[in-house]
């Protein structure tokens, strides 16, 4: 089941790519700084205050082994996947998404700085690797 989970994602992570494509990745990396404190990339990414984002774009909601997801994200995540859009209303403002979230970071304003954080993300596959 759970290959069947990562050949779903990554199929759709090569289409959720393609839409974050409006998106400037080197600029991403910048307004990344802003994450860092909290959420890691990379081959060595681990779980800090929040998951390691290795492949969010297209990752079922509460998937990161070993991160203890808030009740409320997991409640609501039945089946949701970190796409664009829902990345996108997420960073905005994370408590309109996940109301009761452990997030408490207030969010990213300018669509640009989303648009550019989502491109740089989709970047990393689940293994943490650059495509």
């Amino acid at each position: 089941m759970q290959r069947l989970l990562m050949i779903a994602g990554t199929a759709l992570l090569a289409l959720s790519v393609q839409a974050s494509a409006e998106g400037d990745a080197a600029k991403g990396e910048k307004v990344f700084r802003k994450c860092k404190a909290c959420h890691a990339v990379g081959p060595d990414a681990k779980n800090k205050v929040g998951p390691e984002l290795n492949g969010i774009v297209g990752r079922e909601w509460g998937a990161v082994e070993g991160y203890k997801y808030s009740n409320a994200l997991i409640e609501m995540g039945d089946g949701k996947v970190w796409d664009v859009e829902t990345l996108d209303a997420y960073l905005t403002k994370p408590k309109d998404v996940i109301p009761k979230g452990k997030m408490a970071f207030a969010g990213l304003k300018k669509e640009d700085d989303r648009a550019d954080v989502i491109a740089y993300l989709a970047q990393f596959n689940a293994e943490g690797a650059t495509e």
